[in-house]
């Protein structure tokens, strides 16, 4: 979508504009952002639009897309611009965040401009920022000038309990709004027999400790030699992740690269249990996901995720970085699958809580509050 196209500003419905990554780059941000434009298209309560924090290049520079640094300055004037012009007409602005550096390279600058917009408006435009990060508290101690954005915004959002308990000790107040899982990607199913086939769709990034999940792996395998485990994802630490594989010994490791939102739901479907290593962590869509599809949960448990997983109703909670604990975990529900199907029913029914007929009130009535 474009960020001035299908745009009908009107007297009588909020006119807002989602400022977040596109889906040119995978992630959490991205694909809630997609999911929130997707159901709001068409929406008799809402006139909605897209501005995209990563604008591609004109053609003349888009050999710069291939090289990290360069690409963010040379996009930086770029995006300005699209601020400049696309946040002109808005009510709300409904800005997407993270942390540290990309915070004030994106969520910032938006922020800004749409407070330059006010000043020319009788009516303003309001700012929102839709903040996703579980670095929230290390970024609020280190960079300062996030809670002097943060504080001078009209409203933050977050999407867990977990989020608001970390602004409230900075002094900062947010709102919890879930997020979103497409309920129509996956297929509920009951796994009888419940087989040693595993899934895990999390990056390969240090935050989520795929290197545990590994390392759980080849501690099932000893007690489940047919034993299956799904890579589902990408990221730096690949090459890291394949060696431990190697030098493990391991059989049975699939690594799929990263699934696509049309694709994500059959890897849920041909597993029968969903593992997670992460140290830090915020409200992983992948989790609601495997919610949804009916894969029961065995997670680690950083700060944030007795938030969003219960344990022994919801799922199964181990100590992080303890790959002894997450393997007997697995271990339990591979022998005690009335358990897992317990959990996974559960779980399904929690699943609900984050669908879009459970979540549209919510926005909608944060967005008239600004108004």
């Amino acid at each position: 979508m474009s960020d001035r196209a299908d745009f009908t500003p009107t007297k009588s419905r909020p006119r807002v504009c989602i400022v977040a990554p596109s889906l040119r780059y995978v992630g959490g941000q991205s694909a809630q952002a997609d999911l929130l434009l997707r159901h709001w298209q068409n929406d008799p309560d809402i006139d909605i639009r897209f501005l995209a924090v990563d604008p591609p290049f004109p053609s003349a520079f888009g050999w710069a897309e291939r090289i990290p640094g360069l690409r963010t300055i040379l996009r930086e004037p770029i995006y300005f611009w699209h601020l400049w012009r696309g946040l002109e007409d808005v009510d709300v602005a409904h800005i997407f965040s993270a942390s540290y550096w990309s915070f004030l390279l994106a969520p910032a600058p938006a922020a800004l401009f749409a407070k330059m917009k006010t000043k020319r408006k009788p009516r303003g435009t309001r700012t929102l920022i839709n903040y996703h990060s579980g670095e929230a508290r290390d970024h609020l101690q280190r960079f300062r000038s996030a809670k002097f954005v943060l504080a001078r915004v009209d409203k933050i959002v977050v999407p867990s309990g977990y989020l608001v308990d970390v602004f409230r000790e900075f002094g900062l107040t947010a709102f919890a709004v879930p997020n979103i899982v497409d309920l129509a990607q996956f297929r509920y199913r009951e796994r009888t027999p419940l087989r040693p086939h595993l899934v895990c769709t999390r990056g390969f990034s240090a935050y989520y400790s795929v290197d545990v999940v590994v390392r759980a792996f080849a501690l099932i395998k000893k007690e489940y030699p047919q034993a299956q485990l799904d890579l589902v994802g990408g990221g730096p630490l690949e090459s890291d992740i394949r060696k431990l594989v190697a030098d493990l010994h391991l059989s049975g490791v699939n690594f799929t690269g990263v699934a696509s939102r049309n694709e994500i739901g059959k890897y849920y479907d041909q597993a029968d249990i969903f593992i997670n290593a992460s140290w830090l962590d915020n409200m992983p869509l992948s989790i609601i996901e495997a919610f949804a599809a009916g894969t029961p949960v065995v997670t680690t448990s950083p700060e944030c995720m007795p938030y969003l997983v219960q344990h022994e109703r919801t799922g199964l909670l181990s100590p992080v970085g303890d790959e002894k604990a997450l393997a007997a975990n697995v271990i339990r529900l591979l022998r005690d699958p009335v358990l897992a199907a317990s959990l996974a029913s559960n779980a399904h029914e929690e699943s609900r809580n984050y669908t879009w007929k459970a979540v549209r009130e919510q926005w909608l009535n944060i967005y008239c509050e600004l108004l």
